[in-house]
């Protein structure tokens, strides 16, 4: 039998984005720098807009296109955290109002004598 009718294959997967390695290191980045970057992208794209067709505004449009992408940075790695949070919320490990026999600890039901 082929590889080719396989229900494996890599036919049947999604192809991998083109720029995956530097999506993933660029969302690896820290916060503070994926910030200084949106802006500093908008600037330069305003300055060229700007520059090649002498329009004094779209450089100020660039600006707010830098802003913009520096608050969606600042969203996206929000709710990343906030994903990862819940998560770790759900853990059993993490749950301190039930023991595993489902009973309430002992601290937490007023019981500690003070």
């Amino acid at each position: 039998m082929s590889q080719k009718n396989s229900p494996t294959s890599s036919k049947d997967a999604p192809p991998e984005p083109r720029f995956k390695k530097l999506v993933v290191g660029a969302n690896d980045l820290s916060l503070g720098i994926s910030i200084v970057l949106a802006v500093l992208m908008g600037v330069g794209i305003g300055w060229v807009l700007q520059h090649f067709t002498g329009i004094v505004w779209l450089f100020w449009l660039g600006v707010a296109w830098g802003v913009g992408g520096a608050v969606l940075n600042i969203y996206k790695a929000y709710q990343r955290a906030k994903k990862e949070f819940d998560t770790l919320a759900q853990d059993p490990k993490y749950s301190y109002t039930h023991t595993k026999n489902g009973s309430k600890n002992s601290s937490e039901s007023g019981s500690d004598g003070l």
